[in-house]
C-alpha cells in the first residue's frame, strides 16, 4: 500500500490519490480548440481560411485558402493567435479556419 495522501474531488464527489486528483484536474483545465471541420487544433499547426476575411485596421483581406504557419492556442478555445506577413497580432476565429 502506497503512503500517498488522498484528496477529495468536488467534482466528482470521490476520493484519490493526489497523483490521480492531479492528472484528472490537469485534463480538466487544458484548452481545447477545434477547426470549422471539427480537428482539434493543436500549437504549431497550420490552417486555412474557409472563406474571406477582411482585417479591421490592416486595411486588407485574407483569401479563403490563405495558409496560416505556425497557430498558437490562447485561453479562449474559439481563438488562436497567428503570424501573418505584414500583419501583428492577427487573432483568427477557430470557425474560419480548416486545419491541414
Amino acid at each position: 500500500m502506497s503512503n500517498e495522501e488522498y484528496v477529495f474531488d468536488d467534482v466528482t464527489g470521490d476520493w484519490m490519490p493526489q497523483s490521480q486528483f492531479d492528472k484528472l484536474h490537469a485534463e480538466r483545465n487544458t484548452v481545447k480548440a477545434f477547426d470549422a471541420q471539427g480537428n482539434e487544433l493543436q500549437d504549431g499547426d497550420q490552417v486555412a481560411l474557409v472563406k474571406d476575411l477582411p482585417v479591421k485596421g490592416a486595411g486588407q483581406t485574407l483569401k479563403r485558402g490563405t495558409v496560416i504557419k505556425s497557430i498558437r492556442l490562447t485561453d479562449n478555445p474559439e481563438e488562436i493567435d497567428c503570424k501573418y506577413e505584414g500583419i501583428k497580432g492577427l487573432v483568427l476565429r477557430t470557425e474560419f479556419v480548416q486545419k491541414r
